[in-house]
Formats: C-alpha cells, structure tokens, sequence
C-alpha cells in the first residue's frame, strides 16, 4: 500500500432516497450516472482499505424530505455503508458543521479529501468550499455528483446541467481540483 494513500479519504454526501422522491415528484436532474460513479469510488476505495465517510443528511423542518425515520432519510442501496465505515449526521448544508467531521479527518492525518454525492450546489458545494478554506486538499469528482433544476429569484429557470456547471466553475482551482471519477480513482493507484 502506498504511504500517501491512507491520507487520501473520499466523502459520499447526502446519497439518500429523498433525492429518488424528488424525481418520482417531476424534479429534473442531470448526471443520471451519477450513483453508478458513486458506487465506482466506493469500490475502488474499499479495495485499497482507504478511509471512507459517510455524510447523512437529517432534516430540521418538519415537512423536510430527510427526517429521520421517514423513507427519504434512508441511504440508496448503492451508497450504504460497510461495518466500520462511519457515518456523519449533519443537519445544515456543510458536513463540517456541528459534527466531528474535521477532528476524525486531521487525527487520521488526512489531508486529502475526494467528494462526491448530492446536490453539487448545496450540500456538496458547501462541504468541499469548507474543505478547502480547512486547508484540505478537495478532489470534487464532476460525474458523481447531481443536481435539480430550480426557479431563480427572478423567476427565470436554471437547468441542472447549468447550475452543475457554474458550481463546477466557481468551485475549480480555488476550493478544489475538480475530477473526474477515473481521474480520482488513478490518483489512487
């Protein structure tokens, strides 16, 4: 095993069934691929025994789609955890706050994180944005992250594809490198 690569550590954000709700509710998405990639890193990861965390969302409002106990709090089958992978239970948009998060990655000495999951403009964006100002290395992995189309202020409508893509772009060079999942997983080997 490579002595860097227990410093690198991937971060699975928010892959639970609430999203599958949103979709089956007339949501459009992009990345349909997405969960696939997901379970790609996931494999790759768990074969090189790198460190992986599982970040939950749990709903706040009680109308929310990820209150515990309800079925969009659950984790899609593709993304559920094994026995020893830990998992990390936010309830704001960042997995470093309120959480454990940071102290788990800095005491474990990595330094090096490669993100994925959902949605690339909240969740996602906020977590990886945080990482870089921690001082992180943020690797955000492109085709293994998604979002929804949305209805601006303005009313004027934003696709998923172009809200992916400016996230990508205001993210790229001063939060994080953004990937490819064949890029994160060569950057294993």
């Amino acid at each position: 095993m490579d002595s860097l690569q227990p410093r690198t550590a991937l971060i699975v954000v928010d892959v639970q069934r609430a999203f599958d709700e949103w979709e089956a509710a007339g949501r459009r998405r992009n990345n349909p691929a997405a969960v696939a990639r997901i379970a790609d890193l996931l494999r790759a990861f768990r074969n090189r025994a790198a460190p992986v965390f599982h970040i939950r969302h749990e709903g706040t409002h009680p109308r929310s789609s990820f209150l515990p106990g309800s079925t969009g709090y659950a984790v899609k089958d593709e993304a559920r955890e094994l026995p020893g992978e830990p998992v990390i239970v936010k309830r704001v948009n960042s997995a470093f706050i309120g959480t454990d998060l940071e102290s788990r990655l800095r005491a474990a000495g990595i330094t090096t994180l490669v993100i994925c999951g959902a949605t690339t403009n909240h969740c996602v964006e906020t977590t990886t944005r945080m990482a870089g100002n921690l001082g992180f290395h943020a690797r955000l992995v492109r085709d293994a992250t998604w979002t929804f189309d949305r209805v601006g202020p303005d009313g004027d409508a934003h696709s998923a594809e172009d809200i992916h893509a400016m996230t990508l772009a205001n993210l790229n060079g001063e939060f994080a490198q953004i990937v490819t999942t064949a890029e994160a997983i060569a950057a294993l080997a």
